[in-house]
């Protein structure tokens, strides 16, 4: 690994063997409620990749992600699509639902896009958010085992108000580290939801937040990564691995959910931020 971050920080890193690295991450990371950006700006950060162009990288792999998504809820997806068709009043509400959840924080991230990149694309913000988000994973966790099980029926249960509520604490996921699957999926257990239905809402959500998060950041510096050595390739072979990690993830981590909580989750994540502060110290 010493050899591997020595190369790094010389430029001698193949791009094909980086966006692999960048792609496990990303397709590991992005559905977990862990943070995929707050992994990826440290393997870069590792790796001796903080330019513009790895900034770029970091955002635009999620595609990856994105389009697994697509895949893996493609049925559903489909009945969407014709549910808006023929005007069906359950698809509707799905639809209205993932607006309200997606505007609060592409809203936010349109207008300090620049200033999240040059803060919080850092080892030390990325800790700090980590230790406070496995914090407040483990606190709300214990709450909601506290409140009688509820009785929801999937995605169709996210009314505009638990939608809201999703979305205003999607806003905290702009904070790299805080991790968007985690706190759009708290919001929707404190929003009463099952972890699982939050889950799901939140796979769905990701298509057009983390969509519009690329498409931006590909019109802002995409000229960098692509003018970069190395980028294309990089970029290329990140977001195959990325969709190939990701729809594997997407399966897995909803089977889990049904069984066990996200404790372990915000233990991991306590753990990560100390170990991150006590080597940047």
């Amino acid at each position: 690994m010493y050899a591997w971050m020595a190369m790094s920080a010389q430029g001698g890193l193949p791009p094909a063997l980086r966006g692999v690295l960048l792609g496990i991450v990303e397709g590991l990371t992005e559905f977990l409620p862990v943070s995929s950006t707050g992994h990826l700006i440290l393997l870069s950060s590792t790796l001796g990749h903080e330019d513009d162009a790895s900034k770029t990288l970091d955002v635009v792999i999620q595609l990856g992600a994105v389009l697994a998504v697509i895949v893996y809820y493609r049925a559903l997806l489909g009945r969407v699509i014709a549910g808006i068709l023929k005007r069906d009043p359950e698809m509707l509400r799905l639809v209205a639902a993932l607006a309200i959840a997606f505007f609060p924080a592409a809203i936010l991230g349109f207008f300090f896009h620049k200033a999240i990149k040059e803060v919080g694309f850092a080892p030390v913000p990325v800790a700090i958010a980590a230790i406070v988000g496995g914090v407040a994973m483990i606190v709300i966790e214990m709450l909601a085992k506290r409140r009688p099980p509820p009785e929801d029926e999937g995605v169709k249960s996210v009314t505009p108000k638990r939608a809201l509520l999703i979305g205003l604490a999607q806003c905290l996921s702009l904070w790299p580290g805080m991790s968007r699957s985690m706190t759009t999926i708290l919001g929707g257990q404190i929003g009463g939801l099952r972890t699982a239905t939050a889950a799901e809402f939140s796979f769905l959500l990701s298509i057009p937040i983390l969509g519009a998060a690329t498409l931006f950041d590909l019109a802002k510096t995409g000229g960098a990564l692509l003018r970069a050595p190395g980028g294309p390739v990089a970029l290329g072979v990140g977001l195959v691995t990325a969709f190939v990690v990701s729809l594997a993830v997407i399966a897995m981590f909803l089977r889990y959910l049904k069984r066990f909580g996200l404790t372990p989750f915000g233990i991991y994540r306590i753990l990560l931020g100390i170990v991150v502060l006590w080597a940047a110290a």
